[in-house]
């Protein structure tokens, strides 16, 4: 069965989160950075171009055996749709058009969810913003595992079947830690979502749906690329809370990976993330960083320190709302 994880609790501190202070610190003595903030003029060019992309897989596949369509789900569609969500987290920051066009931004993260197979970008934008805002905050930020899943996911072949779980408890996650109403934006979200489905399903049959959701659903789980999931906010090393990791994938992911300075700038596109890092290089060359991704799925199950405990977690006073 393996060895259970020691850890039996998360990490409580009770201290601001680290983003706060040394996003002051670092405008402070580069002001410049602030002229990387705005909209990324390429993002919906490049992101219109991966969603025809599939479009145009969904008819190649319509007639492939099945263990074909879950190959290329794999292998490729897969890989398409988890950039794709990727892209929705930067739209979500309203990087494709600006804050000045906010809801285009949304209607855009809705049409880049059109591969993806479900409704995701909407509900995404709503619980994202507490991420940022209480990172780590207990019932809060709804990126962290539930006590069960820490408790129960305690040993290698648990982990594994964790990670493989990792689609379902991120999408019902939030409903049992910090539910909320139903927006008018995540009704249209799954209207037209599910319009789009029915539409491919009536042009080419099953099979190209299948393609879409098993991609969504394989790739966000035991994949090279899911590892950011694990990557950015797990506790690999005690006091550090958020790492970065500046590898080849960042090609593929919107430069997630470039996570610290995400956090410090969520307004400044992924594009322009590694100018951050190269402006205020002291900043973040002494901070742990991860090589691979790969590597931190492979510590994440084998390695009996880390498991789904391995967060911070700390208490806020709820922001009132305007």
């Amino acid at each position: 069965m393996g060895n259970r994880v020691t850890r039996e609790d998360f990490e409580w501190v009770y201290t601001e989160q680290p983003h706060t202070q040394r996003r002051k610190e670092i405008l402070a003595k580069y002001p410049e950075i602030k002229t990387l903030m705005g909209p990324d003029p390429h993002l919906k060019w490049i992101v219109s171009g991966m969603v025809f992309m599939q479009f145009l897989a969904c008819y190649l596949v319509k007639d492939l055996s099945w263990k074909w369509i879950f190959f290329w789900a794999y292998a490729f569609g897969g890989c398409i749709n988890h950039s794709l969500t990727l892209a929705i987290h930067d739209i979500s920051h309203n990087v494709a058009f600006g804050n000045k066009q906010a809801k285009w931004n949304r209607w855009f993260a809705v049409f880049a969810n059109l591969p993806i197979g479900i409704p995701y970008s909407a509900s995404f934008k709503k619980y994202h913003i507490d991420h940022h805002r209480y990172l780590g905050g207990d019932n809060l930020d709804v990126d962290i595992p539930t006590d069960f899943e820490g408790w129960f996911f305690c040993t290698p072949f648990r982990k594994l079947l964790w990670l493989f779980l990792q689609p379902l408890f991120y999408s019902l996650r939030p409903l049992y830690v910090n539910p909320k109403a139903i927006t008018r934006m995540e009704i249209f979200n799954a209207l037209v979502q599910f319009s789009i489905d029915l539409i491919i399903y009536y042009l080419w049959g099953l099979k190209p749906i299948i393609y879409l959701i098993a991609g969504t659903i394989l790739c966000m789980g035991v994949h090279p690329i899911s590892g950011h999931f694990i990557a950015e906010h797990y506790m690999f090393l005690k006091g550090y809370e958020t790492y970065s990791y500046y590898g080849p994938l960042n090609w593929l992911t919107f430069n997630v990976g470039y996570h610290m300075e995400h956090h410090d700038f969520p307004s400044i596109p992924g594009c322009r993330l590694p100018m951050v890092k190269k402006i205020a290089a002291e900043y973040y060359d002494n901070l742990p960083h991860h090589q691979s991704w790969i590597r931190v799925l492979w510590d994440f199950v084998f390695d009996d320190t880390i498991g789904p405990y391995s967060r911070v977690k700390r208490l806020y006073e709820l922001a009132k709302e305007s």
